[in-house]
């Protein structure tokens, strides 16, 4: 008998009455795009970071992050930025908006983050900055990462898309003194804007450059001059800018994610630890947790086959995709798409370790309103088409 039980998603977001009502108060205001709710996200976000001293500034998206960051730290034609192979295309195509070069490095095995040795072996003369990425959720091993930094004279930009509320050495991510961190706020995000993304840093200067390029390089913003109680409908433009700004409309639905991210943090944690107390057994690898102290922030609960498993990755998401389980793959390697490849004469062998994790990676369901049913049901088909 076929299963008729319903589609389990990979990622579903959790919106409440409040994050509707915030909304529906945005759209009878009759100030929809960058205003007040944008602010007050930034200030929320800043104070739930726990830093007086940081600067929160609300974007269209993480990448859109990324690449105002690196502009602001001057990266342009000449220059190399180091990152992971194993991410997503935006945290490298950022670096190629501005002429400057990627040189992607191997990860760490056991987290499948960057791994600090290489990032070393990688400077060169024309290294400018690094990347590093908090996969999954776990925070990368930034104290060496800074090290290393402060050695070379290299700027950070932390890819922190998945890393909402993560710690590291008891830090927040986001407090930890790169240059700039990015968070993502898409829609399978531990918290949610629909889209959008939020880079915070120490720099008031980065902060400055960043604000000005958000909005097409204009001296004041549309907010700044439209509330103004005296005339100010002047403005310059001083830069060649971009179109980076997060509307009020999606503000709004940050702001009460913002405060729920706690919460969505312990859900998350709870389901990991369900599925590692069900998976048990199974040929996998399982996700590491953090280590003793921190919080993993669980956006991905991604494993792996074991070299001995009786089928292949792609056979096993074909099982679980029969029992009704979607599930997804993260990430395919910069090195083997054609783009990265191609322009950098990449071959899988000096990656070896991303290779390996991705030839066997399947990320499972996880999501806040993802049951103890669920993750059992996800488990029962895992178990079926690995031992069946």
């Amino acid at each position: 008998m076929s299963d008729v039980r319903p589609f389990l998603p990979f990622a579903r977001p959790e919106i409440g009455d409040a994050e509707i009502a915030e909304v529906v108060d945005t759209l009878r205001s009759g100030w929809l795009t960058t205003g007040p709710k944008a602010k007050r996200f930034e200030d929320d976000f800043s104070a739930f970071l726990g830093d007086p001293k940081l600067h929160s500034l609300a974007v269209n998206s993480a990448t859109a992050g990324l690449h105002l960051a690196l502009e602001a730290l001057g990266i342009g034609p000449g220059d190399e930025v180091i990152t992971t192979t194993h991410t997503f295309t935006a945290t490298a195509e950022v670096v190629r908006y501005l002429g400057a070069d990627v040189k992607l490095v191997d990860i760490d095995p056991k987290t499948l983050c960057i791994d600090p040795n290489a990032i070393e072996s990688a400077i060169g003369p024309k290294t400018k900055a690094i990347i590093p990425v908090h996969y999954g959720g776990l925070a990368a091993d930034m104290v060496a990462i800074l090290e290393i930094a402060r050695r070379h004279g290299l700027g950070v930009v932390e890819d922190a898309a998945h890393a909402l509320p993560a710690t590291c050495g008891g830090k927040l991510v986001g407090t930890l003194g790169s240059d700039a961190t990015v968070f993502s706020f898409y829609a399978n995000k531990t918290i949610t804007t629909g889209e959008g993304g939020m880079v915070v840093s120490h720099d008031e200067k980065l902060v400055k450059r960043m604000k000005t390029m958000r909005l097409h390089g204009m001296s004041r913003d549309a907010f700044d001059r439209f509330t103004a109680t005296v005339p100010s409908w002047y403005y310059e433009i001083v830069a060649p800018g971009f179109k980076y700004n997060l509307t009020d409309i999606a503000a709004a639905i940050g702001i009460h994610q913002l405060r729920r991210a706690e919460e969505f943090q312990q859900k998350r944690q709870a389901i990991a630890e369900s599925y590692a107390h069900a998976l048990a057994g199974l040929p996998l690898l399982l996700p590491p947790g953090p280590p003793a102290g921190d919080l993993h922030s669980w956006h991905l609960y991604a494993v792996r086959l074991a070299d001995d498993a009786s089928l292949s990755r792609d056979a096993f998401i074909e099982a679980l995709f029969a029992a009704g389980i979607g599930c997804s793959v993260h990430y395919i390697p910069l090195h083997l798409q054609p783009y990265w490849r191609d322009r950098y004469g990449l071959a899988a062998a000096q990656f070896p370790h991303s290779q390996h994790a991705f030839e066997g990676l399947v990320s499972l369901p996880i999501y806040t309103s993802l049951s103890e049913a669920d993750v059992a049901r996800v488990a029962a088909a895992a178990g079926a088409a690995l031992c069946g």
